[in-house]
């Protein structure tokens, strides 16, 4: 799994493997959020597996999948109050780990702590394109 820092308690990451998924708990890490549906992709584990994973390896388990489209406020703030929440360290993943910062960088606006215009260059920073996340803002955050 292709794992990216963007802070001291969220990371964003792809697909990991039910082995990967075990191998958190060491890292310290406390909650695993999947902003995957199930069956988006043939040899996905699914939320099933990756519950199962996450809870024998200790870690809380969120399941919260979207996609670009279907993004709303609602998944938005839970995201958020789940990172926030969370008393250690959070991956949140997805395929690649887009739609996961998408929903944190969207929450941060929301709430004020990162400008509309600092959205693209704050994905930049971190590798990832979040052009996605600047057209939800301009649909819904007016």
């Amino acid at each position: 799994m292709k794992r990216t820092t963007i802070d001291s308690k969220l990371s964003v990451a792809g697909q990991p493997s039910p082995a990967e998924i075990a191998a958190l708990a060491d890292e310290g890490v406390s909650l695993l959020i999947n902003n995957r549906p199930d069956g988006e992709e043939p040899g996905q584990p699914g939320s099933a597996a990756e519950r199962a994973a996450a809870e024998a390896a200790g870690l809380h388990y969120l399941d919260l999948p979207v996609t670009g489209p279907t993004i709303t406020r609602a998944a938005v703030e839970r995201f958020h109050a789940a990172v926030e929440a969370a008393p250690g360290p959070v991956v949140a993943h997805c395929r690649s780990g887009t739609r996961s910062l998408t929903l944190w960088a969207i929450g941060e606006v929301l709430a004020g702590r990162l400008a509309r215009n600092e959205v693209a260059a704050y994905g930049a920073r971190h590798g990832f394109d979040l052009s996605g996340a600047e057209r939800w803002l301009d649909a819904n955050a007016g």
